[in-house]
């Protein structure tokens, strides 16, 4: 049974079998579960084969989480009768929540094939097509599903966030603005807008979607996930909100499998590692070392891949420093906690908290006595099953505590690893190469186009107008976005000529390169985190203006590591003004670069080794605690 109560409510007696179902259906649309399966239950005593019945209860467990039951109900009715486009439907969404989407791919095609004009069986085929990267063939799915059913809501929601996740973001504009059109008030929406029309540098009435996701946070009105909000708003109460009820509503505490106290002491603390990214990824480019020096005499640590199964020299790389190499992507998240506690892992690590392809469910299960949210995701999780979260002094000071739902760790140095050793490209190049000009200053920024907001953009041509012969140089992750801030430029006076593309390149070309510029400019209220590192470990100095959220102080983080705090600025007027003094004085600028390369050599920033063992200083913490039945509290590490 899905409720296990001691609901003792009698069936009303006399009833025929048609009003039995219409009462099972009536509590069914209500959202009354439990009474709708007690008349369910009571049909099938009477007709264990009543097709229609075994599916809509199997639907039922889907909605209330208990899947491989619904997935058995649903395979009975179907050996009954396997001529239902509807439960094949129904069989392809369960397969799609336990991550089979290859399988969930069959069900959806035999559903098809009965029922050709089935829009919500090509739009779910679609949506398994998305997850398994086969995007073209996903458009032509919701194009189909559009087809027969034109005022289809979710299918075109999708197929924008299928768009999104390929890059391509004016295709995903178009399906969200279909979206909108169909119903303007669905939640999550004015969000997916805005956080494409970021990636596109569209900011035409940016303020005043500010105002309004403002609003609608602050009247609990779902309108945003918590990743996007980090780079509008420098608002750490808002986003604990907006990251409360995003846990709450999407990823409850499931409450289904027994709460771990604790394990017997195991003779190595067992370490789990959760993430999509064990590839050629930042988190890996931060990360890899950290599993490679890990105190194997005291920790048995265990990957838990759940990304793609990209054989790159980074994956290959990573495994062996495991203990255990677990991929886990193909089966749902509480088999994966399941598999976690019958591997009795004592501490669990996400890396990808609420950022794309994450699974925050596996922990909503609970996988581990103790969970740690680390480096993928910078802020609360606003989720009571998350224990500790990884920080350090400057990203969360003591006055700011109160917006984290989890306990804090406090990192001696930076909260941020980094390898010590990084392969670099050996390609002699020169700014003429690059397409920089030979003389003049070269003003950066290597983030990502959606982390500019108008403010930082504005104040980047501010200090472009103040410096003669200077150029700014951007990453270019879309041309279409990098034309419209051209066009931003040229209308306010600043040649867009001064704005320089660089292209995607392999990693170790790219931080060759990187020593081209003269210094970069740091975007806010979203700081640059990998992308700042490797600035700093390639001599390039970075100038920040600290905030008051996670995501806005990470560079300040990692410029105190690195003993530059003079690169830090408390307002945007003294942004601007250090900008252009340093591209006027090259003195200063030079003994800057000079007190950066002298620090690079020992700096705890780049010492692999020690943030290991000041990591493993915090898992005992932890552990010990839990082992004491102490509840968990703020862990302050000595350097």
């Amino acid at each position: 049974l899905i409720y296990m109560s001691s609901n003792e409510e009698k069936i009303q007696s006399g009833l025929t079998n048609e009003e039995l179902i219409n009462k099972a259906i009536t509590f069914h649309q209500a959202g009354n579960f439990e009474k709708a399966e007690l008349y369910y239950q009571q049909i099938l005593k009477n007709f264990p084969n009543h097709t229609m019945v075994l599916t809509n209860l199997a639907t039922l467990a889907l909605q209330v989480g208990k899947i491989e039951y619904g997935l058995e109900l649903i395979e009975k009715s179907l050996e009954i009768d396997s001529n239902q486009p509807g439960a094949l439907n129904s069989r392809g969404v369960m397969l799609q929540n336990l991550n089979l989407n290859e399988e969930a791919l069959v069900s959806f095609n035999n559903a098809i094939d009965q029922k050709p004009d089935y829009a919500e069986a090509y739009a779910n085929k679609a949506n398994s097509l998305s997850v398994l990267k086969k995007f073209e063939e996903a458009q032509e799915s919701y194009d189909l599903a559009i087809n027969f059913k034109p005022d289809y809501l979710k299918a075109y929601l999708n197929k924008g966030r299928s768009f999104k996740e390929n890059g391509q973001f004016e295709k995903a504009l178009f399906s969200f603005q279909k979206a909108k059109i169909l119903n303007p008030n669905i939640e999550l929406l004015s969000g997916e807008l805005l956080e494409t029309q970021m990636h596109l540098c569209i900011w035409e009435d940016f303020e005043e979607s500010l105002i309004d996701i403002r609003q609608k946070i602050n009247s609990q009105v779902k309108t945003i996930n918590p990743f996007p909000l980090l780079g509008l708003l420098d608002d750490p109460g808002l986003q604990r909100k907006c990251a409360k009820a995003h846990a709450s509503l999407y990823y409850p505490n499931s409450n289904v499998l027994p709460k771990i106290n604790s394990y017997k002491k195991h003779s190595k603390i067992r370490i789990g590692y959760f993430s999509a990214d064990f590839h050629n990824h930042a988190t890996m480019h931060l990360m890899a070392e950290l599993f490679e020096n890990h105190n194997k005499d005291k920790f048995e640590i265990i990957a838990f891949s759940f990304g793609p199964n990209k054989d790159d020299l980074w994956r290959e790389r990573v495994k062996l420093s495991f203990d255990e190499f677990l991929d886990v992507g193909m089966i749902s998240d509480q088999e994966v906690a399941l598999l976690s506690r019958e591997k009795e892992i004592d501490i669990a690590i996400d890396l990808k908290g609420f950022t794309h392809n994450s699974r925050p469910k596996i922990f909503a299960e609970g996988c581990a006595p103790i969970q740690v949210s680390y480096l993928g995701y910078p802020g609360t999780m606003g989720a009571e099953y998350i224990d500790y979260l990884l920080a350090d002094q400057i990203l969360i000071p003591k006055n700011k505590q109160k917006f984290y739902t989890e306990n804090i760790v406090y990192m001696p140095n930076s909260y941020q690893v980094n390898m010590s050793k990084r392969r670099i490209s050996k390609k002699n190049l020169s700014r003429t190469n690059l397409g920089l000009p030979i003389t003049g200053f070269v003003f950066c920024c290597f983030n990502n186009l959606n982390k500019i907001t108008p403010d930082t953009f504005a104040s980047w041509l501010r200090i472009l107008k103040a410096v003669d012969n200077s150029v700014l140089w951007l990453l270019e992750t879309n041309s279409d976005s990098i034309d419209r801030l051209k066009k931003v430029a040229n209308k306010s006076g600043v040649n867009q000529n001064r704005l320089i593309c660089a292209k995607h390149v392999p990693i170790e070309e790219h931080l060759n390169r990187i020593s081209q510029a003269d210094l970069f400019l740091d975007t806010q209220p979203y700081n640059a985190h990998t992308t700042c590192s490797d600035a700093l470990r390639m001599g390039l100095p970075v100038l920040t203006l600290i905030g008051k959220s996670f995501a806005s102080r990470v560079a300040a983080s990692l410029l105190s590591s690195i003993n530059l705090p003079e690169l830090i600025t408390t307002s945007q007027e003294e942004y601007e003004a250090l900008a252009i003094e340093l591209a006027k004085t090259p003195q200063r600028l030079n003994s800057i670069k000079a007190n950066l390369n002298a620090e690079i050599v020992s700096s705890s920033l780049f010492d692999s080794q020690l943030f290991a063992r000041q990591l493993e200083d915090a898992f005992f913490s932890m552990h010990e605690a839990n082992l004491n039945n102490s509840k968990p509290k703020n862990i302050y590490l000595a350097n």
